[in-house]
């Protein structure tokens, strides 16, 4: 019988992916209870059932919340603000920056990240309505949770980039209540915190000071992240370590909690066992286990308060909770347990990716472990049977010698096929030389560069043997790091698509019907359905990503920059911009693009489309052009006649030498263009570039026809182009979608403009973060005036705009599309722009 507390705590830990996928995870959870029914009875099935429901409605709830949350922040500090405010410490600080500024050498002092409740105070000149989270950057080292400080700092609401196919930004809020972040500009602490917590903090400094002090500075960053979960490392490293599946040996996880407990109990017990009259009245290993929980939760919050190291603590306790009880301790129990103690305190615990690879870790450890072994290491299956013969930890034959090599191996394809989905899920690449990458520096990580880095940080008394153990956990950690970049330098991976929803839910069934199924071929025929069904899914997400028949038009939630990416009619796609801004830390072709063309199965681009050579437009094409293949790039040429940067420079010049057409606007003007099914004008710069006008008049302007509609895309056109427009083609401009110019400001969207296009929809493409006060008031007049519905890229993140020649549906991130307003008042005319004038 399959243990019902295994049963109840999956069920819990299920209630966030039901209430962000509901259809695909409730069909799931019904097979799965349907394979599992003569094998764990109905009433675990029932509870499970019960549990599941409870959770999801939980998670719904608090993502409600978290969204009502948002939009009050948002609304405070829409533009960004200057806020006098008061704010009590609620996080451990975190350093960042500090690899990054070493490998610049810019000798800059480091500081910290600190997330803070907002308690009094005012922002832009506006009391503030009530409590807030942010979090905050430029923080003092020396902060500690419960400070109360008074703090200046320059306040935005975070960006969520709500895009349809991207996970739900929410999930985030709804965990941390964290709705805006900003930079310190001036702190001042009024009152230390005195709690558990800020002991931590304050041992947490010190021992990064001595990681820093001590390490070689090569090695300070992966220490402090091996021993305090500090992410600091420069982009290269994080590269190398993602893509060589090493990542997790910078993680805290279990192994480390495991190692520092175990420590810290053997010393316990040992002196325990040597005090007579504790020896004498009571069980020494009982006492040891009963302080071992405490010990796990304050090493667990001393190492980051990661989902990781939080659960393998609850583990730990469930472990010693047995001990002090007299009980044995069963793995399968204590992992159940901590699923379901996590789920309850948090239903949306599975939105924690640490969490997750920790959980789906223990899983294979717990039941592939076994199988695998039995499968690899020789003589092992017998072993397994008791039928083998037992050998010494000395035996040298080759059978011993082989399971020794083979035996880790073994360990390590457990604990990966496990994290396989998750990896898939946030990653674009899996890596095929991971397991041989894990072989090699696991041993160096574990064996060494752990325990050293762990006796380091307490040995600040003896500063000859401290820096012994510096000495060692650089080197370890730096043969680590050789390593992933070695690893990651061969480029051997395996590009996957992103699981759908519904792939999961199949895996899901699968396994569980493979766990129910008590001969190994009914197993094996479980699992191979499982695969027809995960292909088959497939089959049905490559359509979805590439529709046929339709021309939708994606305007995409990138910040305060443009990006449209366009499914056409026949299967091929474009891509108009893709964001950027200048000093943002965030680039939209890697956070946004890129992930999404992978959730929908686009390897090529037929087109791409700069519509000029501003950074708010092009800044994450290298990051998109690096992941698929490209037709050809539309470019005014107005970036290379007057320069417009590396970056920009850069593009064009990777392109070209991957044999990219770059085309211009004498090529282009002049006849409609027919694209995989739509028809595509170019309506401006025609018939080329006018040296007289700036960039943002000189942009790409694009009609779109698929039918009877028209989409109209003008870039960052102004008042001048928009005049020059409407002079050329007056009428025939009309479109039933308007991509506003120039982010909504005051300087583009006439009145003459709106006459002739006369939209039903307007999209405007603007971030919660912009500074220049977009859209403008005037320009959400016009459109209100004449009756056109505005979808605001900051209000409700994306817009997908979809016809089929006749009807058009419109849709936002989490709703259902419907028809778009206006769509059946009239038809788009035929085509009779004058493309040929001047």
């Amino acid at each position: 019988m399959i243990d019902p507390v295994l049963l109840f705590g999956l069920a819990l830990a299920a209630g966030a992916p039901l209430a962000l996928a509901p259809i695909p995870t409730a069909l799931g959870a019904a097979l799965a209870a349907a394979a599992l029914h003569r094998r764990a009875g109905r009433a675990a099935l029932a509870a499970a059932a019960v549990a599941l429901a409870v959770s999801g409605l939980r998670a719904r709830a608090l993502l409600d919340d978290a969204s009502g949350l948002y939009d009050g922040a948002a609304a405070l500090l829409q533009p960004p603000a200057r806020c006098e405010v008061t704010a009590a410490v609620v996080t451990s600080p975190v350093v960042v920056g500090t690899a990054q500024r070493r490998s610049d050498e810019a000798g800059e002092a480091p500081s910290a990240r600190v997330d803070v409740e907002l308690t009094g105070g005012t922002c832009g000149g506006r009391a503030l309505p009530g409590p807030l989270r942010a979090r905050l950057y430029g923080a003092p080292l020396e902060l500690a949770r419960g400070d109360r400080i008074e703090v200046v700092v320059d306040l935005a609401p975070i960006h969520l980039f709500r895009n349809e196919g991207l996970r739900d930004a929410t999930a985030a809020i709804a965990r941390s209540g964290i709705v805006a972040s900003g930079t310190i500009v001036d702190a001042r602490r009024t009152l230390s915190g005195r709690s558990i917590g800020a002991a931590v903090d304050r041992a947490r400094a010190a021992v990064r000071a001595r990681i820093e002090a001590t390490f070689h500075p090569d090695a300070a960053a992966l220490g402090r992240a091996l021993v305090l979960g500090e992410t600091d490392l420069t982009p290269e490293d994080q590269d190398a370590f993602r893509e060589s599946g090493l990542a997790h040996l910078l993680a805290v996880s279990g192994t480390h909690l495991i190692l520092a407990v175990a420590g810290f109990a053997a010393v316990l017990r040992a002196i325990l066992v040597r005090v007579g009259p504790i020896a004498a009245r009571w069980d020494a290993g009982r006492i040891t286990a009963a302080l071992c929980v405490p010990a796990a939760w304050l090493y667990a919050d001393f190492a980051g308060g990661g989902g990781s190291a939080m659960r393998a603590a609850a583990m730990l306790s469930c472990a010693m909770g047995a001990r002090l009880l007299g009980l044995r301790p069963v793995g399968v129990r204590n992992f159940a347990l901590s699923l379901a103690g996590a789920a309850a305190v948090d239903p949306l615990i599975a939105c924690d990716l640490s969490f997750g690879l920790s959980a789906a870790a223990t899983a294979g450890l717990l039941w592939l472990q076994r199988p695998l072994a039995a499968l690899l290491v020789p003589g092992e299956r017998g072993r397994e049977d008791g039928g083998g013969p037992e050998r010494g930890p000395l035996d040298a034959s080759p059978r011993a010698l082989a399971r020794r090599l083979l035996a880790p191996l073994a360990t390590t394809l457990a604990a990966m096929f496990g994290c396989a989905p998750l990896l898939l899920m946030n990653g674009e690449t899996f890596p095929l030389l991971g397991v041989a990458a894990n072989v090699v520096a696991a041993p160096i990580g574990e064996l060494a560069a752990l325990p050293f880095c762990l006796a380091h940080a307490v040995l600040s008394w003896a500063p000859p043997v401290e820096r012994g153990c510096a000495l060692v956990g650089s080197g370890a950690l730096l043969a680590v790091r050789a390593v992933a970049r070695a690893s990651a330098e061969t480029g051997v991976v395996l590009r996957l698509p992103e699981p759908s929803p519904a792939q999961l839910a199949a895996l899901a069934a699968a396994i569980a019907l493979a766990w129910a199924a008590e001969r190994r071929g009914r197993r094996l025929a479980a699992l191979a359905a499982g695969a027809a069904a995960w292909l088959a899914l497939e089959v049905v997400a490559v359509r979805a990503g590439a529709p046929r028949g339709v021309l939708r038009v994606n305007v995409l939630d990138v910040g305060q920059g443009d990006a449209i990416l366009i499914d056409l009619p026949e299967g091929g796609a474009m891509l108009v911009d893709a964001g950027g801004f200048v000093g943002s830390p965030v680039d939209p072709g890697a956070r946004v693009l890129r992930p999404l063309l992978r959730s929908r199965r686009r390897a090529r681009l037929d087109a791409i489309v700069l519509s000029h050579p501003h950074p708010d437009h092009f800044g994450g094409l290298p990051a998109v052009v690096e992941g698929v293949e490209v037709g050809e790039l539309w470019d005014t040429g107005q970036g290379e006649a007057e320069g417009a940067g590396p970056v920009y420079a850069r593009l064009l010049s990777d392109l070209r030498r991957r044999g990219v057409p770059v085309v211009r606007p004498a090529s282009l003007c002049g006849r409609p263009r027919v694209l995989s099914g739509a028809t595509i004008e170019v309506l401006a710069p025609c018939p080329e570039l006018h040296p007289d006008r700036g960039a943002n008049d000189n942009s790409f302007v694009l009609r779109i026809t698929y039918g009877a509609r028209s989409a109209l895309l003008v870039g960052d056109a102004e008042h001048e182009a928009e005049d020059a427009l409407v002079s050329r083609h007056g009428a025939a401009l009309r479109a039933d979608l308007l991509k506003v110019g120039h982010h909504g400001s005051r300087t583009s969207t006439g009145a003459a403009l709106l006459e002739a296009v006369d939209p039903s929809v307007a999209a405007v493409s603007c971030g919660v973060r912009n500074r220049f006060g977009h859209p403008s008031p005037e320009v959400l007049s016009r459109l209100s005036a004449r009756g056109v519905a505005i979808a605001r890229m900051d209000r409700g993140g994306a817009l997908v705009w979809e016809t089929d020649g006749e009807r058009v549906l419109w849709s936002r991130p989490g709703r259902p599309p419907s028809p778009a307003p206006g769509s059946g008042r009239r038809r788009s005319p035929p085509v009779s722009l004058r493309l040929d004038a001047p």
